[in-house]
């Protein structure tokens, strides 16, 4: 069944992209005068027509930023480049406000060495993104006999993350399959090698302190 022709003279993009539009800017403000706000210009109350000449003068567009003033308050900028830097900041704020995701890795008792280094590399870039890692072993038929080797396979995985992952509990079974689960490892100030050393040397100090005692020789005894 044909539908039928859209009538002409409906559909006005331009009208469509304006009701969308935050701001409004330029022929859009419909108020008599405005309060112009902002550099290169003096401020003050200027009749809307007014202050679309300046804007125009400076290639700039007359954007309304509070309609709910009396008159509106207006700034002339460029609104193009506003919207960009808003998109910029917004962008921005969203990656900082990013959440950790549970990104998951699949193993079989059948996993070989190529297979498994290409899981680490993976695991080890959702790490280092702040994200955290599920590990499992699937267990298929009669492959439930050999749990001994899934459990092998994830304590290897987690050995091989040990650098950017923190393991948060051992493997264990859920059904079918065992799993295992990591967090990004937080990166201490003072690393093992030099907590030791630090230790040593408290020791070392600790010896020198304690003043050494020697026994009197048999001569010593006799002429006392």
């Amino acid at each position: 069944m044909a539908f039928p022709p859209r009538p002409r003279g409906t559909f006005n993009p331009r009208f469509k992209k304006e009701q969308q539009q935050e701001h409004k800017t330029n022929h859009m403000i419909r108020a008599q005068e405005v309060r112009l706000v902002g550099e290169n210009l003096t401020p003050g109350i200027y009749s809307t027509e007014d202050a679309q000449k300046i804007a125009n003068e400076q290639s700039l567009d007359l954007v309304e930023i509070s309609p709910g003033a009396k008159p509106p308050v207006c700034k002339i900028i460029d609104y193009n480049k506003f919207l960009y830097e808003e998109k910029k900041k917004k962008k921005e704020m969203k990656a900082k406000a990013k959440t950790s995701e549970v990104k998951e890795i699949r193993f079989t008792p059948n996993t070989d060495d190529h297979d498994f280094e290409f899981k680490v590399k993976h695991a080890e870039k959702f790490l280092k993104d702040g994200d955290k890692v599920k590990a499992h072993v699937q267990f298929k038929g009669r492959a439930i006999m050999f749990k001994e080797r899934g459990e092998i396979l994830l304590l290897k995985f987690a050995d091989s993350l040990k650098d950017v992952g923190a393991l948060e509990s051992m493997p264990k079974m859920e059904g079918k399959r065992m799993l295992v689960m990591f967090a990004p490892k937080v990166i201490k100030k003072k690393s093992g090698s030099e907590l030791g050393k630090l230790l040593e040397r408290s020791t070392d100090v600790k010896k020198e302190e304690v003043p050494t005692t020697t026994e009197p020789t048999t001569e010593e005894k006799t002429a006392e």
